[in-house]
């Protein structure tokens, strides 16, 4: 089996890593945990867990659209947070940013820090890929 690499340029370099690897034949892209940085590397949000919640989605929907994938392609979601118990706040950001309450599979894991200070949530996807 053999691995695209994709980093779409609208979103941070991604130091050490790529943010999305398509299995090839090209049926699922597992993207890597999109958190609240814009592409100079500021926080987006500040403390509010529920603004670097909707920046963190913004973050995927970008490498939703690099492989012509939607919300609806989305199979699996994995939560990383500060705020594990805060799930209403992570909730309502999410539906927000994706104009739906259809919800993949998905599991909240409570952490101690994430990669960058001040970071509140990483979300990491998994999708299959249209077509």
């Amino acid at each position: 089996m053999a691995r695209k690499l994709i980093n779409p340029p609208e979103l941070h370099p991604a130091p050490g890593f790529s943010h999305i690897t398509v299995a090839e034949p090209g049926t699922i892209a597992y993207f890597a945990g999109q958190v609240a940085l814009a592409p100079d590397f500021s926080v987006i949000g500040g403390e509010d867990l529920g603004q670097q919640t909707k920046a963190a989605m913004r973050n995927i929907e970008t490498a939703l659209k690099a492989v012509g994938a939607s919300w609806e392609d989305v199979v699996r979601r994995t939560i990383y947070t500060l705020h594990p118990t805060e799930y209403e706040v992570m909730t309502a950001a999410i539906e927000e940013v994706q104009g739906g309450t259809q919800h993949p599979a998905q599991t909240i894991i409570g952490v101690t820090g994430l990669a960058v200070p001040g970071l509140l949530i990483e979300i990491e996807v998994t999708v299959r890929l249209p077509g």
